[in-house]
């Protein structure tokens, strides 16, 4: 079934809880200081029986000014609004903020309640004030709509009011209940032997009774003990309805008015976030840049600096691109509405709807800026989609994340995921968290490495290759490891460069030694093979060859990639073929006799203990032996 939810709007003591009372039975003055002074201060709720049978939720707001904020949490969510006026006073300052802020927030249904017409005796009266409401309503959203006459305390008019709110109710679209819950809690309260209660208009998705929730944006995790709508026990909620949630382990001092309620894990909290703004052409003067002002997104208030993109300043009746920075953190998404107020004195000057929830802070040059703005407010679904994951660029982007900064509808998000994935135009780099990169990035991480392979190629001619580990440690650091592998293995795979153990060269890079370089290596071989198993230190070898250090290390680099030399420890280095000798020896003396001392290794050697330990423990590093106490024994007979 349809859920539609009709709010009241209109100037104070214009009887606008008298007309709920009237249709549904229900007084909305809860609270005691409004019976005292005869006024609505907190929003009030109530549920309509329209002549099809059908129940619909109603939101009746406050009409005093000081309210307004009250009123802007209640028309949040309304399908249909009734504008109440009444028939004595005609339209008041409130009824044009109230329509201001309804238009900002884009209700498209709605009719005019004259109220009171008990009290107005000249039905010439009457006929004017319709007149001035007519032309009052020209322009707006509720041009040409049904103006009906009624007398709530003498039961006049009321079934035609119905019938006509049958009519509007009839024309409005169904919400759809797919994607992620989400409600913006207008009320908190607690009721002995259940705990804490909230309750506001659903917004998207449903929610069983038992499912898992999360309230914003302090992160707090629950779970849904009960549900209610229209006061009535149900197991399950949809889109469109009012909605009363028994939440189990949470205290109603750590949630309040404003806050969310949504499936876990689908929304992110903000300080900042980017929006197109409609200044009122009712504002009396310019709005100045960055200044300070009260945005009211959802049923929350929160104190902002509106940075204008672009320009110094606004004139009444023109729009630009905001980025709102907020001092408290709040939860919205891509397409949400909101109004803007001033700081002081208080007034409705404007509204729109939010680009991006999670955007970056704007500095310098903001041209790029609001072009990327203008993509995001008149593009379609596929513009936004690739918008957003190009601008994480190198960051990456989960599919959660980019889903909560699009606010795609599901089907539609899960067609330009596959799409992106399938024509190559974003790389899926870590399947686990579902984090994908655009092509772009990916291209400028491939280029960000080669030239970085071509850098180090120039400088160290001679060296085979860059670890790969000190490769990475010079890219960006938010260039995720899983990323930068694939990168990797995506150049491997074009061929570019080569991944030979741990080191990483570019696939044109040849080793090429000049007459100078060829006399260095030489002379660094011949002076190991001729020590065998005593062997100098490297730092004593290069002090007896004449040539540059660099390039002796750089040579040295070389023979141990080349395999000539063996590294045994710190500056410590064996001729090959000495090792190879000594493990032919080693491995007979163990098959002979079955195990080794340091004492009869050190003989075997013919060399010191500063050598002998030092190859004891590489025979040990590579496999061939194993210690046993404080003896050896090969290790493929243990």
């Amino acid at each position: 079934m349809k859920q539609v939810i009709l709010g009241t709007a209109g100037h104070i003591d214009h009887g606008k809880t008298t007309l709920v009372k009237a249709l549904t039975g229900i007084d909305t003055d809860r609270l005691k200081e409004e019976k005292i002074r005869g006024i609505t201060i907190e929003l009030g709720f109530a549920s309509l029986k329209l002549p099809s049978g059908e129940m619909i939720g109603v939101v009746d707001v406050p009409g005093h000014e000081k309210f307004v904020k009250h009123m802007v949490a209640g028309a949040t969510g309304i399908d249909i609004v009734a504008l109440v006026v009444a028939a004595d006073e005609g339209v008041m300052p409130q009824t044009r903020e109230h329509l201001e802020i309804c238009e900002l927030l884009k209700v498209k249904k709605g009719l005019v309640v004259l109220t009171k017409t008990d009290l107005v005796d000249d039905p010439d009266w009457l006929d004017l004030v319709k007149e001035d409401v007519r032309d009052f309503l020209k322009g707006t959203f509720l041009d040409g709509a049904p103006i009906i006459s009624v007398s709530a305390t003498e039961d006049e008019g009321l079934n035609e009011l119905l019938s006509e709110l049958q009519k509007l109710v009839d024309s409005v679209e169904p919400r759809p209940s797919t994607g992620n819950f989400r409600l913006f809690i207008d009320r908190v309260f607690t009721i002995k032997g259940f705990g804490t209660v909230v309750t506001g208009t659903s917004l998207s998705g449903h929610l069983k009774v038992g499912d898992p929730v999360m309230v914003y944006p302090q992160g707090l995790e629950s779970k849904v003990r009960g549900l209610q709508v229209h006061n009535t026990e149900v197991n399950e909620v949809y889109s469109g309805q009012r909605t009363a949630i028994n939440l189990q382990g949470l205290e109603k001092s750590s949630i309040e008015r404003g806050n969310v309620v949504a499936t876990p894990g689908s929304l992110i909290p903000t300080y900042m976030v980017d929006a197109y703004f409609e200044y009122l052409a009712s504002n009396t003067k310019p709005l100045k840049n960055r200044s300070k002002a009260r945005l009211h997104i959802g049923t929350t208030e929160i104190i902002t600096t509106v940075v204008i993109l672009g320009q110094d300043e606004l004139a009444p009746g023109e729009a630009a691109y905001v980025q709102f920075r907020m001092d408290k953190p709040t939860t919205t998404l891509a397409g949400d509405r909101y109004i803007l107020r001033s700081y002081s004195p208080i007034r409705t000057i404007g509204g729109g709807h939010i680009l991006n929830p999670l955007p970056r802070k704007h500095k310098g040059e903001l041209k790029r800026v609001v072009e990327s703005l203008q993509i995001l407010d008149e593009g379609t679904a596929e513009d936004a989609f690739f918008w957003h994951l190009k601008e994480v660029g190198l960051k990456g982007i989960s599919r959660t994340e980019l889903a909560i900064r699009t606010n795609l509808p599901p089907k539609v998000f899960e067609k330009h995921w596959q799409k992106a994935l399938s024509d190559g135009q974003a790389l899926l780099y870590d399947r686990e968290s579902q984090k994908m990169v655009c092509r772009d990035a990916v291209d400028m991480a491939k280029k960000m490495i080669v030239d970085t392979l071509e850098r180090f190629h120039r400088e160290n001619p001679l060296k085979p290759g860059l670890g790969k580990e000190e490769l990475g440690s010079k890219m960006p650091p938010w260039l995720e490891s899983k990323l930068f592998n694939q990168v990797l293995l995506l150049l491997s795979k074009e061929g570019i460069l080569i991944q030979d153990k741990e080191w990483v060269r570019l696939a044109s890079h040849k080793l090429d030694l000049g007459k100078n370089e060829e006399k260095i290596k030489k002379e660094i071989e011949k002076q190991y093979l001729q020590s065998g198993l005593t062997p100098p230190f490297f730092k004593e070898v290069a002090t007896q060859i004449p040539g540059e250090t660099k390039v002796k290390y750089d040579v040295l680099d070389l023979l141990l990639e080349e395999g000539v030399l063996v590294k045994v420890k710190d500056d410590l280095y064996f001729h090959r073929k000495a090792l190879e000798d000594l493990k032919e020896r080693l491995i007979k003396f163990l098959e002979d006799h079955g195990e080794i001392s340091p004492a009869e290794f050190k003989k075997l050697t013919r060399a010191s203990r500063k050598f002998s330990i030092p190859l004891l423990e590489y025979f040990d590093s590579t496999r061939v032996t194993i210690r046993v106490g404080d003896k050896r024994v090969l290790r493929s007979k243990t």
